[in-house]
Parts: structure tokens; sequence; C-alpha cells
């Protein structure tokens, strides 16, 4: 067996047991559901409805798969129970498709946007410096140099915390003094990662909820701003949800998208929770791409979303 093979299998074992307690609650709950039943009726979609949901699929993503699957049924004029997690598991994945969560490169970034800037947004406490942290690690394992900013500036906290991860990474991180303007400080880590011709630049945000009118105002601000020093920047803006907060993350999501245009999710803490389901509600009703997804406490452990193999580790080979 190869290297590469070797690294494949470990994040495939690592995708498993990421969502071992998702697919767990929902199969418990499926089995018990088609118990004594040969057929697919009413009462099993019923049932199949209140499991979707309880997984924190969410209410309007869960009644379109249900929808689509009392279609199949009605066409086949008979589906067996035992065949209930195939069709389950392709009309999931064909939601993540034309939810345009299709895959992407493995932490890579166009050569003709160089540096790539990223701006990451999402409220404090779901993992954003932490994932910042992990994408500026990967990142650089591919052979990229990376720069981070540190625009969070309200909080002493997540400017130290992003300076302990750029020290563990060994990438610069461009800071200012607390309290100090964002929008400067994203200013300088863009023009700093232009002069060295790094590859890409991460730039923190802060993550308040309780103004959505000023958070508008300042993401507005910072990319105006960085967009001087490189035109049309951010080429990104990845929005950080916790998974494990379930219908939370959907709250969130409202209020960061209408703040602002996010262009890609990262969905962390997926490890240890059985609400996994959150990712096909997520990019089913915000029709926004997810990119990555967090797994674990280690640096590898955040991965590029693929679809189908989540879909297969949530269902099984």
């Amino acid at each position: 067996m190869g290297l590469f093979d070797i690294f494949s299998k470990k994040k495939k074992e690592t995708l498993d047991q990421g969502l071992e307690k998702t697919k767990e609650n929902i199969f418990s709950k499926l089995t018990r559901a088609v118990a004594g039943k040969s057929r697919v009726d009413d009462d099993v979609l019923d049932e199949l409805e209140e499991i979707l949901v309880t997984s924190d699929v969410g209410v309007d993503t869960t009644l379109k798969i249900i929808e689509r699957i009392e279609e199949r049924v009605a066409r086949d004029k008979y589906v067996g129970t035992d065949e209930l997690t195939k069709i389950l598991r392709e009309e999931i994945a064909q939601l993540l498709t034309e939810n345009n969560s299709d895959d992407v490169a493995e932490f890579a970034v166009p050569e003709n946007k160089r540096p790539y800037v990223i701006m990451v947004v999402g409220v404090n406490g779901v993992g954003k410096t932490t994932t910042i942290g992990k994408l500026a690690h990967q990142f650089k394992q591919n052979g990229l140099s990376v720069y981070l900013g540190a625009a969070d500036t309200f909080r002493a906290a997540a400017v130290e915390q992003l300076d302990i991860w750029g020290k563990r990474v060994g990438v610069p991180v461009v800071k200012q003094k607390m309290g100090a303007d964002p929008a400067s400080v994203a200013f300088d880590a863009v023009n700093s990662a232009k002069a060295h011709n790094a590859d890409v630049v991460i730039i923190d945000t802060a993550g308040r909820l309780h103004n959505k009118i000023n958070l508008m105002n300042e993401l507005t601000k910072i990319k105006n701003v960085m967009s001087k020093v490189i035109p049309d920047t951010p080429n990104e803006v990845l929005l950080v949800l916790d998974g494990s907060t379930g219908q939370n993350a959907f709250e969130q999501a409202k209020h960061f998208t209408a703040a602002t245009e996010v262009t890609a999710l990262a969905i962390t803490k997926l490890d240890g929770t059985a609400k996994g389901g959150v990712v096909i509600g997520i990019s089913d009703q915000f029709k926004i791409p997810v990119k990555y997804i967090g797994l674990g406490e280690g640096m590898e452990d955040l991965q590029v979303f693929r679809r189908k193999e989540f879909v297969d580790s949530l269902f099984g080979e």
C-alpha cells in the first residue's frame, strides 16, 4: 500500500468515525420504523420524516426528500423496506449535487489568483479561529505560502489564539493592537501577502451578531479595503458553522448570509454529535456549497467535503 493510499484510508476512517453517531441515530430509528413491514407505505414515510427532522436535516429539506421518495414509490408501484436505505442515499446524494456541494480540489487555490484572499466569518465559539489554523496547515502541507490576518480586534483572546496557531503552523500573522480598526488589519495582511508573493491570505473577522447592521457595515468595509489592494477580493467568504448546534447553525447561516455574500461553508464539530444531518439541510436551504467539514481536534481533521464520501460514510459502503 502506497503513502497516498494510507493517507486516503486514514481520512476515510476519520470521516467514518466523525459521522458514527449520526449514522447510528438514523439507522437505529430506521430499523425500528420498518420492523415487521415489507413495503414502504405512508406509516414508514411518516416515521422517516420524523427521523430526518430529529437528525437536524431541517423541516423543508426533509419534506423535499420525502416528496421525492413518494414519487418513486408511486412510480414503481411497490418499494420494499429493504430498498429504503438505498433510495434515501440516492436522493440525498442527488440533493447535494443540485446544491453545488460538488467535489473541490484538495486544499488548492487557482493559479491565476495569487494571493487568494479568504475572509472567514462566523459567531464566536463555532471553531472559526481553529478552522483558520487548520486551513493554514493544510494549505502549507500542499506547498502553499500562507498569511493570516487577525481582524477580530474586539477580543484579545481571538488575536492571541490566531497568533498561537500561526506559530504552531509556522505562518506569519498580521495583527495590530486590541480595538484597532479591523479593516486596517485586513488591509495590512493583504498588502503583506501581496508584497511577499504569498499564495493564500486568510482574514479572521469578528463574530458578533447583536447588531446585524453593524456587522454588515463592518464586513463590507473590510471587503472594500481589501479590494483596494487586490481588485475583486475577497475571492472567497467562508462561513464557519458549528454542526453540533443543529438548528442554531441554520439561524447563524441566516444572519451571515443576510450580512454578506457567503460563498462557501465550513461545518465543524461533526465528531461526537448525532446532528450530522445539518450538513444536508444547510446545503439545501442556502444553496451555498459545503467546502470543509471538521471531524476532530487534530490539524488533519479538517477535510475537504466530498459528497460521495460523505454519503458513503453516512449510509455505509
